[in-house]
Order: structure tokens, then sequence, then C-alpha cells
């Protein structure tokens, strides 16, 4: 999921930062071609490095009020929840179907002052979708499936309110083992918040740490 920035991006990116290029908000920076190079401020909602395991990378997400996205770096950036970003990078997919802005440096993304706590939007299982996608987001259903071991990844449980099924991916990374959650068992009914992806053809919320799954109220 490494990819190399085209020379033609790298040196369109290192002329607008020269310039001082201009902050957009996400969901705009969402709805440009891929290739584009943007710069997006936005609260930390996923710590970097929290899903090496499985987008092989040292990233992080951020959110504003319009949108999410995901950051893809081969650096750790040390960025921890709430902090506050500016970043410069080139829009891209991570070859499994997510959007991500990719930096060209670590000069690229930049802390400024403050910290914004981001609060999960409640979703039903079955509106996991691109509409969602690149949000924190909070879900509650019915363990319909798993958990299931998808080592080294992670590992996998489906969960369903009746609106249909969604994908819960717990990243090994994170240091959650749901096998070592005892009602994360098929049939209980179980909340929980993470981030907004995708992989392939599948929508998925993943977890952030093991706080972020509780049983149903």
């Amino acid at each position: 999921m490494r990819h190399r920035i085209p020379l033609f991006a790298a040196l369109l990116l290192a002329a607008q930062i020269a310039a001082g290029a201009q902050t957009i908000s996400i969901a705009d920076a969402r709805n440009q071609p891929l290739g584009t190079v943007v710069t997006v401020e936005g609260s930390v909602t996923v710590p970097s490095a929290s899903f090496t395991s499985s987008t092989f990378d040292q990233g992080f997400a951020i959110q504003d009020e319009t949108a999410g996205i995901y950051v893809s770096t081969a650096f750790d950036p040390g960025l921890s929840f709430h902090h506050r970003v500016r970043v410069t990078g080139t829009l891209d997919d991570d070859g499994f179907g997510l959007l991500v802005l990719r930096p060209a440096s670590e000069a690229d993304v930049v802390k400024i002052p403050g910290a914004s706590q981001i609060a999960p939007a409640t979703v039903a299982t079955g509106d996991v979708s691109e509409a969602t996608e690149g949000l924190l987001i909070e879900v509650e259903g019915t363990i319909t499936r798993g958990p299931t071991d998808d080592l080294p990844y992670g590992y996998s449980v489906f969960l369903d309110d009746g609106s249909g099924e969604t994908q819960i991916f717990i990243a090994a990374s994170t240091g959650v083992n749901p096998f070592d959650i005892p009602f994360v068992t098929p049939g209980n009914r179980i909340r929980v918040s993470g981030f907004s992806g995708q992989f392939l053809s599948q929508y998925e919320v993943l977890p952030r740490f093991r706080g972020d799954i509780h049983p149903a109220d």
C-alpha cells in the first residue's frame, strides 16, 4: 500500500508549499480528483501508527466540521487524539478503495495550536458506506459473525442492527484482541466507535483502542 508520489506531483507540492497553499475544507478536498495537491486542517481522530498492521504505514486520521480523511505517512509524526494539524499532500487511493492524503515529507504535517475533541456520529450499520468514509462514527448492533482471526492484520466482527451488516475490523496494531473481550460473542449486542473505512467492496468500522468497544446499553 506504500506508493511513491510521482515527480511532477512532488514538484507541484513543493511549489504550493512555497507559495503558501490555501487551506480548504476536508469535504472540498475529498471532492477533488486523485492526484490533486491540497492543504487541509483538522483534529486527530486516529492517532498515528494505530492501524499499521492493516494499512502498512504510520498514518493517522483527521476530521474537521465537514468531513474526515486518512493521512498515509511512511513516518510516525507522533500525533495523539485531539491534536490539531495542518497537512499538505496528494489525494490518492490506498490500493484497496480508501481515499487517502499522502504528504511528501514530514515538513508537510504541521501541528497547530489548540485541541478539539471530535464526537462520533451515530450511524446505522447498514449506512456505513462511501458517505461516511473518513468520519469517526459509532454503530450498535447484534454480532452476526465472528470474531474471526485475520492475523497478522487483525480481527473481524460483523454487526447488524436490522438495517444491514457492517464489518468491525480491529487492527492487530491497536493491541485489542476481541477473543479477550467476554461480551464479543455471536448473538450479543455491542456498541463500537471507530474510523469509517473501506477495504475493497467492504465498508467497515475500525476501533482505535479497547475503550471503543462496549456492551450495548
